[in-house]
């Protein structure tokens, strides 16, 4: 049986890592042997060096990594906004989706923003096409808010869009009972 991974907060000399690790979870083709691509939505980039750097560097913001072995299973990024909890650039590596490695990532990130900001709730947004992703957080306890965002069109920090009808839909979930 392998061992659990390590959780920790990654540092300015993962950034390479991180963003090899995303761009493999959601674009290209390593992402479209994992569940999670947007590849048929978005071309472009997802995220690069200098977006991971600042996210590092923002105050109450983490980039938490899952290792084993001192090799990157997993990653996301968390941060308090307001009076919750922000989950987002989740990505796990593709060969080894499936195994509950996100699952439990995303147990931890829950756990660390609630026990670090003592916030009573995480949100997050995600593509209102990925049904079958918007399933999954549903199934962990998230639901949605009814709230929408835009798609940032133009911006092709967040990848370049292969429709025109792309927008977030926001999710939350209750942290209070879960770690009272």
């Amino acid at each position: 049986m392998p061992t659990l991974p390590l959780y920790r907060a990654a540092v300015a000399a993962d950034i390479p890592a991180v963003v090899a690790l995303v761009e493999s979870a959601y674009r290209g083709e390593s992402g479209q042997r994992g569940w999670t691509t947007e590849s048929h939505l978005l071309d472009g980039q997802r995220t690069d060096a200098e977006s991971v750097r600042e996210l590092i560097g923002r105050d109450d913001s983490i980039i938490l990594l899952a290792e084993r072995d001192d090799v990157l299973l997993a990653c996301c990024h968390i941060e308090r906004q307001g009076t919750a909890g922000y989950f987002g650039m989740f990505a796990v590596n593709p060969d080894l989706q499936m195994g509950g490695i996100g699952r439990a990532l995303l147990a931890e990130a829950e756990r660390v923003a609630h026990a670090s900001w003592r916030v009573p709730a995480m949100r997050m947004t995600v593509i209102e096409q990925r049904a079958e992703l918007i399933a999954w957080y549903e199934r962990r306890g998230y639901a949605l808010t009814g709230e929408t965002l835009p798609f940032p069109y133009g911006d092709e920090r967040c990848g370049l869009p292969r429709r025109d009808d792309l927008r977030f839909v926001c999710m939350s979930k209750p942290l209070g009972e879960v770690f009272a």
